[in-house]
């Protein structure tokens, strides 16, 4: 049984897909699924129970201390003849080329997401946009070209700065929709200015990669993702844990 991590900046993700998670129809469909914050490597132990897990594929963004601990509480839920393997960037795989100037320094779970994005949509131009601690939004062509993207801060980190930063505006609590973009109070004021900076984003990318495909697909991930679809102006396919799909098409 194979076993998939996805350590970020705020959680960790894990799964153990079915034999397939390929589809568009097959991507929420899987064995055993779950969600840990990042301090809380631990409790994945007992959460894992005694799944029959001979190979694990993790990728890790949250430094070498999370690295660390996934590993002790693999072997120790596990045994530790357990293979880890640790998802890195490379030029090419499963379908995907990476045209970062330096293959290897692309953020791991970005190049999953490609990849399982790819997989998911094959023959489209795709801007693949997670968001989450930070927003990613990186473009891939038909043919599986990864050929770059931007990082912005996330939605939620956005607002925060915004009340770490200035004297008088008001911490944001939990991110709503909002009526308007022109609100009528300081809180919605800061989250449709946030939610516009990142919808923004996004839309910029996808006119920018309609300059050479004029079938543009967005597909959207991350937790803010459901939050920022309905603000979209272009289509977008929403997917959950799109670096565990991605993991899963590399492994396979």
């Amino acid at each position: 049984m194979l076993l998939l991590i996805d350590a970020g900046n705020t959680l960790i993700k894990w799964g153990v897909p079915k034999e397939q998670v390929f589809s568009v129809a097959d991507a929420g469909c899987w064995r055993h699924v779950g969600a840990v914050a990042r301090g809380e490597v631990a409790a994945l132990a007992q959460a894992w129970g005694d799944l029959p897990v001979v190979r694990a594929l993790v990728s890790n963004v949250a430094g070498p201390a999370v690295r660390e601990a996934l590993q002790a509480t693999l072997h120790a839920a596990f045994g530790e003849e357990l293979r880890i393997d640790w998802f890195a960037s490379q030029s090419q795989l499963a379908g995907v080329r990476n045209r970062y100037r330096n293959p290897g320094q692309l953020g791991c779970d970005r190049f999953a997401s490609a990849i399982g994005a790819h997989a998911l949509f094959p023959r489209r131009a795709l801007i693949v946009a997670t968001c989450g601690t930070a927003t990613t939004v990186d473009a891939v062509t038909p043919e599986g070209e990864f050929l770059g993207g931007m990082i912005l801060p996330g939605l939620g980190v956005m607002a925060t700065s915004l009340a770490l930063n200035t004297a008088q505006l008001p911490q944001i609590q939990s991110i709503s929709a909002v009526a308007s973009p022109f609100a009528d109070n300081t809180t919605d004021a800061i989250i449709a200015g946030c939610i516009a900076a990142q919808t923004g984003a996004i839309g910029r990318a996808v006119a920018a990669h309609q300059q050479a495909y004029d079938d543009v697909l967005c597909v959207l991930a991350g937790g803010a993702g459901p939050v920022l679809a309905p603000y979209l102006s272009t289509p977008c396919e929403k997917v959950d844990n799109l670096v565990l799909i991605g993991l899963h098409v590399a492994a396979e």
